[in-house]
């Protein structure tokens, strides 16, 4: 089934640019209320809490992909079908490269109250005090990051596992978000979510940046300097995996990531990735364009991993 998986990832990309992600009943937002629902069933502060919570949230739904897979073997068209509707579903990039647009063009327009009002659609970091050069910094940053979050892993799992890949992957994701942060509540809670998201994007950051660097020079970017800063300052970021994509991103750009980030009046110093100048508004604009060349890079190597995959499985049967 490795031509119809393939076809459906390609036809989900196309279907996530031309529609992105609808405002109502959006599969992902139906999985997070059931997710908080379970939690506030059986929350408690300890690790062993948080471990079963993300085992039942996680290992649902990829047992329900599992059985769809099964469902659709020898059914090419109902199995492209259902992978073109879960590559949809589970993709984030046009909605981040549109969110990045509008709240550029918030700046270019002089509205710095409405480009912060749009900054927590891209982090969860404290607009009300940030300038246009921190507002920058801040969307440049959530680009390089989530192009590997909401695009690139998606596609790869899909590629390596079909459809419980795509539906995990987004499952271990959206979790993250939920409780895998540091606070009171989520410090022992959210431990395994987000060491399983950190696992889960250890290939995919690292394969973005490696695209960024190798679609770099179609954005006016330099692939030499995307390795150069990937390699010297991807590892210095807290994070296993956002270093990776912001630094690589930093270095295409010629730009200077990092600084002081305030979440919620915490304050967090993040180590300065790129040795460029600073991002302004119009570099808002190149990342996404750099977002898109990305997401087009990773298509290409999904779809050919999963005729490879196609291949492979032919070969084995034929030699049985």
């Amino acid at each position: 089934m490795g031509l119809a998986d393939a076809a459906g990832l390609a036809a989900g990309v196309l279907l996530d640019r031309v529609f992105a992600d609808p405002r109502r009943f959006h599969p992902v937002a139906g999985f997070g209320r059931a997710a908080a629902a379970l939690e506030r069933r059986w929350y408690a502060p300890s690790r062993r809490a948080g471990a079963r919570h993300t085992a039942v949230a996680v290992g649902v739904p990829v047992l329900g992909a599992l059985a769809a897979q099964r469902l659709t073997r020898g059914r090419p068209v109902a199995r492209f079908a259902l992978v073109a509707g879960c590559t949809w579903a589970v993709l984030g990039g046009a909605s981040l490269r549109r969110e990045a647009g509008a709240l550029a063009a918030s700046l270019e327009d002089g509205h710095l109250d409405a480009a912060r009002r749009r900054l927590p659609h891209l982090c969860g970091r404290d607009p009300s005090g940030l300038g246009p050069d921190e507002l920058s910094r801040a969307t440049v940053e959530s680009v390089a990051e989530n192009t590997s979050d909401a695009v690139v892993a998606p596609l790869w799992w899909g590629a390596v596992a079909g459809l419980p890949g795509l539906v995990g992957y987004r499952a271990v994701n959206t979790l993250d978000a939920m409780i895998g942060h540091r606070s009171p509540r989520y410090e022992r809670f959210g431990t395994a979510a987000a060491r399983l998201d950190d696992a889960a994007n250890l290939g995919p950051a690292r394969l973005t940046a490696a695209l960024t660097a190798l679609v770099a020079p179609s954005v006016g970017g330099s692939a030499r300097g995307a390795v150069r800063a990937w390699l010297r300052y991807g590892h210095r970021h807290p994070s296993p995996n956002s270093g990776q994509c912001e630094a690589a991103a930093a270095g295409a750009l010629d730009l200077r990531l990092g600084g002081a980030n305030v979440y919620a009046g915490r304050v967090e110093e993040r180590p300065v990735l790129g040795d460029g100048r600073a991002p302004d508004v119009g570099d808002i604009r190149r990342a996404t364009r750099l977002a898109g060349a990305i997401e087009a890079a990773a298509l290409v190597a999904a779809v050919g991993f999963a005729l490879r995959r196609r291949s492979v499985g032919a070969g084995a049967r034929s030699a049985r």
